[in-house]
């Protein structure tokens, strides 16, 4: 696993983008502070850049480091979270502008999975994590389904858990608002 980290590590560094393996589905990645592999990203699945993207890190002490304000309800919610959750915050900082919602949100999930953690770990960095399929069509649910549209449009492809036939599903998703106010996105 070390050696793949490695070599995912080098094409982040230099802009690329991944197809990797997360704690929900396959996703497609890059740098989240780097404007034009985002731009790239929304390319490759024919994206419009008005619909958000999400990014992951590997320790919630980070999120201070990515939105103004952490509300005090997402520690709970992160701490007591039994599958993948990711968050929608408030006021999303030093992130790559087309990265950012246009009412200035950013979806943000922890995530536990040892490939992309250790991956977020070692990259310092937040990584952008879509799933890996042209807008509008299924999710694929293992990496056999991935098309090769997807496959070839990518600067590397993990290789990681290819064989993993399991169907994990998306991660839930709760939206934060000031106050904690907060609203269920998808269960």
């Amino acid at each position: 696993m070390q050696d793949e980290i490695k070599k995912t590590l080098e094409v982040l560094r230099w802009g690329g983008i991944i197809l990797y393996p997360t704690d929900t589905v396959w996703g497609i990645g890059c740098d989240a502070t780097n404007e034009s592999a985002v731009k790239r990203i929304f390319e490759i699945k024919k994206r419009t850049d008005k619909k958000a993207m999400l990014v992951l890190v590997d320790n919630p002490a980070k999120l201070q480091g990515y939105v103004d304000e952490v509300p005090d309800i997402a520690w709970d919610l992160i701490e007591m979270a039994e599958k993948p959750l990711t968050i929608i915050y408030p006021q999303a900082k030093n992130l790559a502008s087309n990265l950012i919602a246009d009412d200035k949100t950013i979806g943000i999930r922890i995530t536990k999975e040892v490939f992309s953690r250790n991956l977020c770990t070692q990259f310092r960095k937040p990584i952008v994590s879509t799933s890996a399929n042209v807008s509008g069509e299924p999710t694929p649910a293992n990496f056999n389904q991935i098309s090769e549209e997807i496959k070839s449009a990518v600067d590397y492809v993990v290789n990681f858990r290819r064989e993993d036939i399991s169907k994990p599903k998306p991660s839930s998703i709760i939206k934060l608002g000031k106050g904690n106010i907060f609203q269920l996105i998808r269960e």
